[in-house]
């Protein structure tokens, strides 16, 4: 129980009135902290806190890489900035030995700054004093992690590109035949047949470089580090990294396989502007930046570049791409789906030659001053034609259905519609491609004319609709005439189910494997859905091991 002796030793507080000093104590909270333990998180909420006794060390993430900027000693305070400026914490707060810390929230830290305008004044120098050294920390070059060379419309460079920066690896890439190449590149210009090439930070250079290579060298990881879990998630998109986070804080064993890079499908979509909790809302890789990281805190093991070749139903084994096998005691798919590919003569010479599938916000430095044309009308056109707007010089939304409000928000078609240089052709469909390297110009085929007409055109981004992959599951699994996981109701008509019980609601045909998100059958596809899916699925394992686990 805190003591006006303890907060009257605190400077801060010092020169209060005992009588103020009395009701302090009975509003403020008194935190024992054990080492390691946090006292409050990067852009948690604000208050004022003030150390009693040990060490409280300060850590702010700078790339990716969490930095120590600071310690707290007895009697001094921390929380001046955002408790003066508003806003979140800039920086994260532990107890680097065993410490005692007093935490004053919001409302009584106000009322006292109120009744004794010193006590804001010293609070208001502090917080000035802290953001000058936060902007120095800030306005330090970061220093790139890797540095790739390769020609701008070489695939492989593309996928280098994309699989770094979706993976929030810091990397700087030059072509060839930049003017500063030797600034960039210290060693000799390779043939172009060797690219595209990767050095790393102490020097080591990868020749086109495949992307388990590029993540174990970057420190990813990309190997189990246990060999039986309480659940492994297949997939790490939204559903999947809401069931690491749930299942980790759970206390659950929790291994999370992705092929690629966490945020799913999801990751590549530029603005989600009605996701709960965002009232200006929030990019796809951000909310799977934010999501990873709380997985990985709370003990969730994420794997990177690693596919499932198969998993034994019977045992739950899981067999990994090299041959690794690593056994659950239940497992969720969460594989999401994959973007529906178009059947255009000549497309597929132009992957990541001009046309993309999906929309990174990593390409959006490459449609500067050019003219991109999307095609689709669903809530991820309409979110990439707004983002890609404040690059291209023009941005051009082809529709082949004859109005958005079919199958778009109401608060995306007012937005695409406000924008000068976004044009919406409605009954418009892409005929042909056409370019030597890469992509110049569309033909674009206009119904009901039939009129075609040619455009020149720097980029194409895809968003015609996504199909689930789940051809490599055991038959066991019963999945719907388009690949579509069967749960709950669905599953309990399928002849195999061997249960007495029904399936839970999120249980596949096979007891102990659940499935979640897009590729769960299920006419709900948003990214709201997929993480309150992924967040129940773990109820349904706490169930299933607490009355059915018999291994």
């Amino acid at each position: 129980m805190l003591t006006t002796d303890e907060l009257a030793a605190v400077p801060l507080f010092s020169k209060l009135p005992h009588d103020q000093l009395v009701q302090l104590a009975g509003k403020a909270a008194d935190l024992q902290l054990a080492t390691g333990e946090y006292v409050v998180h990067e852009g948690e909420e604000r208050a004022l806190f003030a150390v009693l006794a040990g060490k409280i060390e300060v850590t702010k993430r700078f790339d990716g890489v969490e930095r120590t900027i600071g310690w707290r000693l007895p009697g001094t305070i921390f929380g001046e900035v955002p408790i003066a400026l508003g806003g979140g914490f800039m920086g994260s707060y532990r107890a680097a030995e065993p410490s005692r810390v007093v935490r004053v929230d919001p409302r009584p830290y106000y009322a006292l700054a109120a009744a004794f305008p010193q006590i804001s004044e010293a609070v208001g120098a502090l917080a000035r004093e802290r953001i000058g050294g936060l902007q120095g920390l800030a306005a330090e070059p970061q220093k790139a992690k890797a540095t790739i060379l390769g020609h701008r419309w070489d695939s492989q460079c593309h996928d280098l590109r994309r699989f770094l920066a979706r993976n929030q690896i810091t990397f700087d890439w030059v072509t060839p035949d930049d003017a500063e190449l030797s600034a960039h590149w210290p060693a000799p210009r390779p043939d172009d047949a060797a690219l595209p090439q990767l050095m790393l930070a102490d020097g080591t250079t990868l020749v086109r470089p495949r992307p388990r290579e590029v993540a174990q060298r970057l420190g990813l990881q990309t190997r189990c580090g246990s060999e039986e879990y309480d659940t492994i998630v297949v997939g790490a998109g939204p559903a999947g990294l809401a069931a690491a986070v749930y299942g980790a804080s759970e206390g659950l064993r929790t291994l999370v396989v992705e092929r690629e890079a966490p945020g799913g499908q999801a990751g590549t979509s530029s603005r989600i502007e009605n996701y709960l909790g965002f009232p200006h809302g929030v990019s796809g890789d951000e909310l799977a930046i934010r999501a990873l990281s709380q997985a990985r805190r709370l003990g969730a093991e994420i794997l990177v570049t690693r596919n499932i070749e198969r998993i034994d139903p019977a045992t739950r084994t899981v067999v990994l791409d090299d041959g690794e096998s690593v056994r659950a005691k239940t497992v969720i798919l969460a594989t999401g789906v994959a973007w529906r590919r178009l059947a255009i003569d000549g497309f597929e010479r132009f992957i990541g030659k001009g046309i993309y599938y999906g929309a990174a916000r990593s390409e959006a430095s490459n449609t500067q001053g050019i003219d991109v044309f999307l095609i689709g009308a669903g809530n991820s056109a309409g979110q990439a034609a707004l983002f890609f707007a404040s690059y291209a010089r023009t941005v051009t939304l082809l529709v082949r259905g004859d109005a958005l409000e079919k199958s778009m928000s109401h608060y995306l078609i007012e937005q695409v519609r406000a924008k000068r240089n976004v044009q919406v052709l409605l009954r418009t469909e892409v005929a042909a491609v056409h370019g030597d390297v890469h992509l110049t110009a569309v033909d674009l085929l206009g119904r009901p004319s039939a009129t075609v007409s040619r455009r020149e055109c720097g980029a194409l981004f895809v968003f015609i609709g996504a199909d689930a992959q789940t051809e490599w599951l055991p038959a066991a699994i019963a999945r719907d005439d388009h690949g579509y996981v069967l749960t709950g109701v669905d599953a309990a008509r399928d002849v195999r189910w061997p249960r007495k019980r029904d399936p839970y609601l999120l249980e596949t045909s096979v007891p102990g494997i659940f499935a979640c998100g897009d590729v769960r059958k299920s006419p709900v596809k948003r990214v709201a859905s997929a993480v309150g899916e992924g967040s129940m699925a773990i109820a349904f394992v706490h169930q299933y091991l607490r009355h059915d686990d018999v291994a």
